[in-house]
């Protein structure tokens, strides 16, 4: 049988704003992308997602935003390396805090919305990603759009990849339309189900593949549902993606490091220079 990771975004409630189907879709994922604070969540969010997910054996990652709660890190802000860098330090650390105080491992980091995009088509902001998660613990895998910018700046960077393809959002010319995602276009079971199979087919031969469907997509435990019968009757199996073979970095080993300031040539980026005018 073949494997594949199936990963969900979730954990993006916060204070009185319940958000998502988060219970429901635990138990039938192998990997969670739970929200840092930026885009959604907060601290007591943060605490229950690991809570639930270790409850589940389900593995963790860091699901990073832009700062823009009302937007809910879909709007697109003009934003620097340098700013990207201390947004996925300043989240993955924050997340990575509830994790180890439960005695587990962090295993991935994965961007949100506006920000996923834009790193992955800007090679400087792709950078930017690898240069923060280098620095706080380079076994984090990165989960990245194949052929994207933020995949060929995680090889090149050394880190471990993983390729995602989305069940729950269109495609057009083989390009996922993250905003362009109304309830017709998304479609039921079937539609999900067709579109996933076609997509990991292109990716055969590939290492490490992952398939999302969000918490918050009208149906998405009935969704997921389907589509994990549906993977099993084509011959495939679920499973988080394997550990890295490097150890982790130890404690003695990150006091001694530094948050990076990147060098001026990488941190201006051609969004910045389009703020700028």
């Amino acid at each position: 049988m073949t494997t594949v990771d199936l990963n969900c975004d979730l954990g993006e409630s916060f204070g009185v704003y319940s958000y998502g189907s988060d219970s429901e879709m635990m138990p039938m994922i192998t990997s969670a992308n739970i929200a840092c604070g930026a885009h959604g969540g907060d601290p007591a969010v943060m605490r229950g997602s690991v809570d639930l997910a270790l409850t589940h054996g389900v593995a963790m990652g860091a699901h990073v935003g832009l700062p823009d709660r009302l937007g809910f890190g879909r709007r697109e802000i003009p934003t620097t390396p340098q700013e990207v860098y201390d947004l996925c330090l300043y989240q993955v650390g924050a997340l990575d805090a509830f994790i180890r105080v439960r005695g587990a491992t962090m295993q991935h980091v994965k961007l949100h919305g506006a920000l996923y995009m834009m790193a992955n088509r800007d090679r400087d902001l792709a950078h930017a990603v690898c240069a923060a998660v280098t620095d706080l613990d380079p076994t984090l895998k990165v989960y990245a759009l194949p052929h994207s910018h933020l995949h060929a700046a995680a090889i090149e960077s050394d880190l471990p990849t993983v390729v995602e393809v989305f069940a729950d959002r269109p495609y057009r010319d083989d390009e996922v339309q993250m905003y362009d995602r109304t309830a017709e276009l998304i479609g039921g079971p079937q539609e999900v189900i067709a579109r996933t199979l076609a997509q990991l087919s292109a990716l055969d031969g590939a290492d490490s593949r992952t398939v999302c469907v969000h918490s918050d997509t009208p149906n998405a435990p009935l969704l997921l549902s389907e589509l994990r019968n549906a993977l099993i009757d084509a011959g495939f199996s679920f499973r988080s993606p394997q550990p890295s073979n490097r150890p982790p970095a130890s404690v003695a080993d990150r006091s001694a490091q530094t948050p990076r300031t990147l060098e001026p040539a990488v941190a201006a980026s051609t969004i910045n220079s389009e703020r700028a005018s």
